[in-house]
């Protein structure tokens, strides 16, 4: 192993995350025959075969589970000599990995622009995954920030919420409870429900709901993605309940109505989220203010459809803490 490369341990990393040579070259801008060259050399070092091939399936050996977990240990422990290094020189410059939920997806990427303009000289990558999985790579020292609803228990972090973040139950225009007008929660139970899956935080948000109201709902179909559940819901397939920062548009288009249920809205608040083992670069550093400042604002100025709502989250931004300038 004494001759392995960074760069061969960087790529057997994001095989072994997407189980797939071709999205992992995706990722890393290579060639798909470049990225198997650098696993085969990897192996030859390791004198073992790392994974298992079958047609397009790709899967872990035992033998790559084990190298895996120490690829990932100096991959990350190079990413702390790294940012060490900028701190040290006091420079905003380098890479800047950013975790986030997929319904953070609908207002990080702006936010992310005016960042860039702001610190042109860095480098970022930025991934979507939901809740349990973003709690996974902080855990494996992954990201350097984590946007993200409820902050993981299971972690020793550092989380700063920033915005209120509300969940809505939504509804066809047509729907008979788009005109119903208030709802009671128990009323919701003769409806049928299209939902996010385990371990994305607005599932577990509605499970919070649920459990409050003493509320089981009929539900036909999980899935992964709002903007799926959204045409769903459109194409009168069922209700459902997701967070008010994916629905501005369909919203402002008359294309969903939000539901007046007893209850509803459920504000959380958006959280930027590091572990407080990690010393974090001065680029991290600066994204970290840079939300905690700005953030709040833009979602208010970004999505007037919260005043629809009647949402007062006054209580909620008076917890957001202001921190000074690194």
């Amino acid at each position: 192993m004494k001759n392995a490369t960074f760069r061969q341990l960087r790529v057997f990393s994001e095989v072994a995350r997407h189980l797939s040579f071709a999205r992992a070259a995706q990722v890393l801008h290579l060639t798909p025959p470049a990225v198997t060259m650098q696993v085969k050399e990897l192996e030859r070092h390791v004198g073992m075969p790392l994974f298992e091939r079958h047609g397009r399936k790709v899967a872990l050996t035992t033998v790559g589970e084990y190298m895996l977990v120490y690829a990932r240990k100096v991959l990350a422990t190079l990413k702390d000599a790294e940012d060490a290094a900028a701190r040290l020189q006091k420079l905003e410059t380098g890479t800047l990995v950013i975790g986030m939920v997929s319904t953070a997806k609908y207002f990080l990427p702006h936010l992310l622009a005016e960042f860039w303009r702001e610190h042109g000289h860095i480098d970022i990558r930025l991934t979507v995954s939901n809740r349990e999985q973003l709690v996974k790579m902080l855990h494996a020292n992954e990201v350097d920030i984590a946007i993200m609803g409820r902050a993981p228990k299971e972690l020793a972090t550092r989380a700063e919420p920033f915005a209120a973040h509300p969940h809505v139950f939504v509804a066809p225009v047509d729907h008979p409870l788009a005109h119903a007008g208030h709802v009671p929660a128990a009323l919701l139970r003769e409806y049928d429900f299209i939902v996010r899956e385990q371990g994305s935080g607005t599932r577990a948000a509605l499970e919070k709901f649920l459990a409050e109201e003493h509320v089981e709902l009929r539900v036909i179909m999980e899935m992964a993605s709002n903007e799926t559940i959204k045409q769903a819901v459109m194409a009168g397939m069922g209700l459902s309940f997701l967070s008010l920062h994916t629905i501005g548009l369909e919203l402002s288009n008359k294309l969903m109505t939000v539901l007046d249920v007893e209850g509803a809205p459920v504000v959380r608040a958006w959280n930027v989220v590091h572990t407080l083992s990690k010393l974090l670069s001065p680029v991290a550093e600066a994204f970290r203010y840079f939300v905690l400042e700005r953030g709040e604002a833009y979602l208010a100025a970004s999505f007037p459809s919260l005043q629809a709502t009647q949402l007062t989250s006054a209580p909620l931004i008076e917890r957001v803490y202001r921190y000074p300038k690194p």
